[in-house]
């Protein structure tokens, strides 16, 4: 099932940008564990509509209500069931993309799978909207990684052409990754961050969009999680990186660049640290035959720029099978990669959860 995701979690995800609400339910985790729901909301407003220039002015609380599964707010073993209305939905700005799809979005796509039976107002289930239920997941799977000596952090590597500075892959601080969290544009270098948004208000100002990339790194990983061939952590990880919409790559490690490199330029060093075989670089990004290998997990994710553009552009009308031009109306991001930085961390964090539940080798 496409909205459901895990092994040992089975995470699943309902509702559409416009339905009364949306939200998702996590069977699988363990009893016993309590919820800060202060934190949990403090994390769901980094994801928020309505914050700066470079997003929706779409306004929504992101309140989760939970239905089920917790009792005085420590998890009891039942499926735990948690929603969040959708307030501020203006349904009547979609009503030409019912015949006319946005260039680059799923509204062709969507059309051509479920007919006149689909929900386009929002864009429906493919919306950005769909990853606040995501968030909640992410955000309880955050405090609990954390309990077992884990962090998730993530920034925002580049929009455009400019560029952020890297995290460290083999001594990632935890005053950055700290920092990250309470920032309001999540980056590592200010400068850096400066360029960025104004590269946004450009596209802003043009009718336009402009895409990015975010960087995410997990620190104390232990060796150990994962499998090989299909079921590997990269794999299980890239699975639920590409729920996110808008999402069209994602490397780990070098990545890409490897391509270019010699084994001897490429090949990270075993090495005994703390008592422990580590690595004495990191361009692996931690993972080895879809195993962790006890170094911080490193991975990128692309994004593509907002489809919702008000520049007109050339698209068709499904009825009349006819070309036609579509300026789109209403509230989008010009560049979704800053609200996106903390759906990477919910996605790493529900991956790394989940894994985590498996039985481990004998290190």
């Amino acid at each position: 099932m496409s909205f459901v995701y895990g092994n040992n979690l089975k995470i699943t995800v309902f509702g559409q940008s416009h339905s009364p609400a949306i939200g998702v339910s996590i069977d699988g985790l363990p009893a016993g564990l309590p919820v800060d729901f202060d934190e949990l909301s403090s994390f769901l407003r980094r994801r928020m509509p309505g914050q700066g220039a470079y997003a929706t002015k779409r306004r929504e609380p992101d309140e989760a209500e939970f239905l089920s599964g917790l009792a005085d707010g420590v998890t009891c073993g039942a499926p735990l069931a948690a929603i969040i209305r959708n307030t501020d939905a203006r349904s009547s700005d979609y009503d030409n993309l019912w015949d006319v799809p946005r260039p680059s979005h799923a509204d062709y796509t969507a059309y051509v799978k479920y007919g006149a039976a689909r929900d386009a107002r929002g864009g429906g289930a493919f919306s950005g909207r769909m990853t606040a239920p995501l968030c909640v997941a992410g955000g309880i799977c955050l405090q609990l990684l954390r309990r077992e000596g884990i962090s998730v952090a993530a920034h925002i590597s580049q929009i455009g052409n400019v560029c952020d500075r890297p995290f460290d892959p083999v001594h990632a601080g935890a005053d950055d990754m700290n920092v990250l969290k309470e920032a309001a544009f999540p980056v590592l270098d200010a400068e850096a961050g400066k360029r960025m948004l104004a590269v946004i208000e450009e596209a802003r100002q043009g009718g336009d969009s402009i895409g990015g990339v975010v960087e995410c790194i997990a620190t104390g990983v232990p060796a150990g999680i994962g499998n090989p061939m299909f079921d590997g952590m990269e794999n299980r990880l890239a699975a639920i990186l590409f729920g996110i919409p808008a999402v069209k790559g994602v490397e780990f490690g070098n990545g890409f660049s490897a391509a270019a490199l010699r084994g001897s330029e490429n090949n990270d060093a075993f090495i005994i640290h703390g008592g422990a075989v580590r690595t004495r670089t990191n361009r692996h990004g931690g993972i080895l035959g879809g195993i962790t290998s006890g170094m911080p997990v490193l991975f990128r994710a692309a994004f593509k720029p907002t489809p919702s553009i008000s520049r007109e552009q050339e698209s068709v009308s499904l009825s009349r099978l006819e070309e036609v031009r579509l300026a789109v109306t209403g509230r989008h991001d010009p560049c979704i990669v800053p609200r996106a930085v903390p759906c990477v961390e919910a996605a790493a964090a529900v991956a790394l959860y989940d894994a985590l539940l498996e039985p481990r080798g004998h290190i």
